[in-house]
This record gives structure tokens, C-alpha cells and sequence, in this order.
């Protein structure tokens, strides 16, 4: 077995349990995650980061946390849905499949919240706003991953109501924005907002 599985095993491990364990709500719980997240990038093995760039590593830039950026919203059905949507991350992982799972309207845009139609499956939110090329990565952020443990943070959802609670403070990069080696599905068209949104990681001062 190659070393790097156990690796990636405990990667996975310790994100679920820095966005499960609390503090979680408000600046307290957002400080306190990005503690943990910083550790977890200056330590790791799986860290999507080079020997050079741990080395001159200091922590990840954020903007300031802004309780504005906590959106309530409901999930509606997808307005337009035909199919599958398929997107190809450029790398081992080929192309993606997505169902769309509803619409999210919030205060910066409407947003489709995606189910990945793989082994196991698990929900999906890209988005690409107005601070993108400038101070957010120009391919756009995440908001929740679960196949990846993103979850219980940047997005909370109510089975039973569709209510849901979107906290743009935990918005974060995908890999590839540190790191070209790695291949990411960025936010398709229905996924760009036209309006800033001044919240969650800033771009990567030194990719590679």
C-alpha cells in the first residue's frame, strides 16, 4: 500500500473533525477553525502545499469575519434542470457528475447546490463571485464538499424544511489555487455571481 493512502485517510479524518468539533457558532468558532486549518496546511503531508511553500508558510488570508456574510435561505427545486451535469476537472479524476439537488436564494445571487453522483455520493457547492482574480482565487471558492468532510459549517441544511444557513466566513479555495499539480471542478455559469462577496479565504499570495 502506498504511503500515501493512510495519508490522505487521516487528511480526510482530521478535516470532518476541524469543521465538527466546536466552537462553531460565530467569530469565536470561525477563529478557532482557522487555527486548526492553518495546522492542518503547515503540518500535513496531504496538504496541497510544496516543501518551499510550508517552509515560508504563516497562514492561510482570510477577509474579516462579517456576520452579514451568515445567509438563511431555502432550498428550492432546481428552476431549470436538464440532467446531469457533467464537469471535467482537467485531471485523474476526469469528468464529473452532478445532479442538482435545488436553488438556493440568497442575498448575493441565486446558487445551485449540486449532489456528485459518484460512489457514495455527497453535496457539492462551488461558487465564483466578484472578488475573483483579485482577492479571491480567480476560479472560484467552495462553500461545502462532504465527500471531502467539508461539512457543518459553510453550509447547514434542515432535511425536514429545506431551511438552510449559508456562512460565507468559511468560503475556502480548492487545491489547485496553492497548487497547478492539482485538478479541481470549478463553478459552472449558474454558479457566478455577479456581486462581491468579502468573505472566507483570499487568494493564495504564493501558488506554484
Amino acid at each position: 500500500m502506498s504511503d500515501a493512502v493512510p495519508a490522505l485517510a487521516d487528511w480526510r479524518l482530521r478535516v470532518a473533525e476541524l469543521y465538527l468539533t466546536p466552537p462553531i457558532e460565530g467569530e469565536e468558532g470561525w477563529e478557532e477553525f482557522r487555527r486548526g486549518r492553518d495546522a492542518l496546511f503547515r503540518e500535513h503531508p496531504q496538504a496541497p502545499l510544496t516543501e518551499e511553500q510550508r517552509a515560508a508558510f504563516r497562514g492561510l488570508p482570510y477577509f474579516r469575519y462579517r456576520a452579514e456574510a451568515v445567509v438563511s435561505c431555502r432550498l428550492e427545486p432546481p428552476e431549470d434542470d436538464d440532467g446531469p451535469l457533467e464537469i471535467d476537472t482537467g485531471g485523474e479524476d476526469g469528468v464529473v457528475r452532478y445532479r442538482r439537488v435545488g436553488r438556493l436564494h440568497t442575498s448575493y445571487g441565486a446558487l445551485t447546490l449540486f449532489w456528485i453522483e459518484g460512489y457514495g455520493g455527497g453535496l457539492f457547492l462551488p461558487f465564483r463571485d466578484a472578488t475573483a482574480g483579485a482577492e479571491s482565487y480567480g476560479g472560484g471558492r467552495y462553500l461545502t464538499d462532504t465527500v471531502k468532510g467539508t461539512f457543518g459549517r459553510g453550509v447547514t441544511l434542515a432535511a425536514d424544511s429545506g431551511d438552510a444557513t449559508l456562512d460565507f466566513n468559511y468560503s475556502y479555495n480548492p487545491s489547485c489555487a496553492y497548487n497547478s499539480r492539482w485538478a479541481c471542478p470549478l463553478a459552472p455559469p449558474e454558479n457566478r455571481l455577479s456581486e462581491k462577496i468579502a468573505a472566507g479565504e483570499r487568494v493564495f499570495p504564493t501558488p506554484v
